[in-house]
């Protein structure tokens, strides 16, 4: 299986915080099949003088995805994350780890939810995603990942 996500960091040493998630991604989730290059972006949905960066990163694993997730929180949790955004209150952060899709699965739990209900909105997680998967379907969209980031206006 495929997994794709997108990484966010803008507090420390960003580039540091970026190359040590997609570490820990490569010994507990698998293999890293691709990364993106990293990307600087404004903060979204809050205001901080931390300007942020972002990243996409598909990994081969035959992990289930309710275990990625534990694993990407424990992960979040090590690197010193100590809060995760609830109901749209973002603040900074040291790293952010967000599974995006699962080869073509639609997973809808109140824990997770596949693909990523906001990716196709949100730049800073397209721009990446589109470099690393350009010709990946969007399995509700139907449409391809480089189409879906070309398409958007924001």
């Amino acid at each position: 299986m495929h997994v794709y996500f997108s990484l966010g960091t803008n507090l420390g040493d960003k580039e540091q915080n970026l190359r040590l998630a997609v570490q820990h991604i490569e010994e507990r989730i698998g293999k890293i099949v691709s990364l993106s290059a990293f990307y600087a972006t404004a903060p979204w949905g809050f205001t901080s003088d931390n300007a942020f960066l972002n990243a996409a990163v598909c990994a081969e694993t035959s992990l289930p995805p309710l275990e990625i997730l534990s694993i990407t929180q424990s992960v979040e949790q090590e690197m010193g994350r100590t809060h995760k955004s609830v109901n749209g209150e973002y603040k900074d952060r040291v790293i952010d780890i967000d599974l995006l899709l699962y080869d073509d699965l639609i997973l809808d739990t109140p824990t997770l939810k596949l693909p990523h209900p906001l990716m196709q909105e949100r730049r800073f997680v397209m721009e990446p995603l589109a470099e690393i998967a350009p010709d990946v379907i969007h399995p509700v969209l139907g449409k391809t990942l480089g189409d879906i980031y070309r398409d958007l206006t924001d």
